[in-house]
């Protein structure tokens, strides 16, 4: 826990404990969203894999990161939350030149 700590700038188990909530919910949620979505649109196990895979990269990424701050926020912890999504998709979409 003191390496996630020291790595995440974070300096009481509360704190922590805090961020593990939002994660957790965060991710319940994005599960429901997108269990409504896939099936209001008729999305199901007869669905091809070739098109069930992109949909749910292009329709889970978005949904997470959104909730997050959403819930982040809603926990008090905007800035944390903010920080994380600009590394973790500046992790994602970083392209170097060659």
């Amino acid at each position: 826990m003191e390496k996630i700590k020291k790595k995440w700038g974070i300096k009481s188990n509360w704190h922590l404990a805090i961020i593990f909530i939002v994660f957790s919910i965060t991710g319940s949620l994005t599960v429901i969203i997108k269990t409504y979505l896939f099936v209001r649109f008729g999305l199901g196990s007869e669905t091809s894999l070739l098109l069930l895979i992109p949909l749910y990269i292009f329709s889970v990424i978005p949904i997470y990161y959104i909730l997050l701050l959403i819930v982040g926020t809603g926990f008090g912890q905007y800035r944390f939350f903010m920080a994380f999504e600009k590394k973790s998709l500046g992790r994602l979409f970083n392209r170097k030149k060659i």
